[in-house]
């Protein structure tokens, strides 16, 4: 650490611990430092920007107006160094840094598990970490560079802006039910017949929703859609209790124990899409594209 007075990477990262903590303790333990240490560190380094970064109490710990300005700054001069000694390391043939990646809960087209796997026996220097969440704000996380590669579940035709992005499969929906359910033992299902039930699906307004929406919409039908849920295993669990029934794909919902899928005839169509960042990848980033069989030209902008 240097000590002429100018702030350093390290007390960022200080910084931005007590920020993600919203505490010294926690913060020191993160940073394996003893508290006083980095309490030291902070002050020093509030002193010379000539303004307090966080508002102490004996309860709390938050960031001043002053705090919050400086940890967006902070944050990217810490990737910006993470990311000079990855493509450093990447210049002598080893690949390190972080990779972030992110996904829908219902991904079937590539098994990301073994994916994720096979890319850390690969690259062992590499701090992997995954995200699940909605295809939209995957998107939105992927253009401002808190994800590095997403997988993504949207409706025919879209296209996600100010990222690449790249099909990768595309299926039907099928309804699932509980064993016990009416339409359990019918090989096939049409949308009207379907439009009788209740069905359980995720949030309106979601991409993961409007797959659903859209073909009723067509169909001219409308159906009600009583339970709202973020995640596919409650989902799951709700249909297996008879709450109401399911549409979703047919390689992800074929992996679902204990429930029924039948077949929808012109039911719900569902596109995966990867997407990543319309900018030079990272040497980690980079060497997952390429584990994936996808090259960083591929993709539109």
């Amino acid at each position: 650490m240097f000590h002429d007075g100018s702030m350093d990477l390290q007390q960022m990262r200080y910084v931005l611990a007590v920020a993600e903590t919203a505490s010294f303790t926690r913060a020191a333990e993160r940073c394996h430092i003893v508290q006083s240490a980095l309490s030291h560190q902070v002050a020093r380094l509030e002193k010379e920007l000539g303004a307090r970064l966080f508002e102490r109490t004996s309860r709390r710990v938050r960031l001043t107006t002053a705090g919050e300005a400086f940890l967006p700054a902070a944050r990217q001069a810490l990737e910006a160094a993470d990311r000079a000694r990855a493509e450093v390391a990447a210049a002598t043939g080893e690949i390190r840094g972080k990779l972030a990646v992110g996904s829908i809960s219902t991904v079937a087209a590539v098994d990301l598990p073994a994916a994720l796997r096979d890319y850390r026996l690969r690259y062992p220097q590499v701090r992997i970490s995954l995200r699940v969440d909605s295809s939209e704000r995957l998107v939105e996380q992927v253009r401002d560079g808190r994800l590095d590669a997403a997988f993504l579940g949207v409706q025919p035709g879209f296209r996600p802006r100010g990222v690449r992005d790249r099909e990768l499969a595309q299926g039907q929906h099928v309804a699932v039910v509980a064993p016990g359910h009416p339409l359990a033992a019918e090989d096939e299902v049409d949308l009207p017949r379907l439009a009788e039930e209740v069905f359980v699906d995720f949030a309106d307004g979601s991409a993961a929703r409007a797959q659903s929406d859209e073909a009723f919409a067509a169909a001219g039908l409308r159906r009600e859609v009583a339970f709202e849920v973020s995640g596919v295993e409650l989902m799951a669990r709700m249909v297996r209790h008879g709450l109401g029934i399911a549409l979703l794909p047919a390689a992800f919902a074929a992996d679902l124990p204990g429930l029924r899928s039948v077949p929808v005839i012109n039911g719900p169509v569902r596109v995966e899409r990867l997407a990543w960042s319309r900018f030079a990848p990272s040497p980690a980033a980079s060497a997952f594209l390429d584990l994936l069989g996808v090259g960083e030209r591929d993709g539109g902008a």
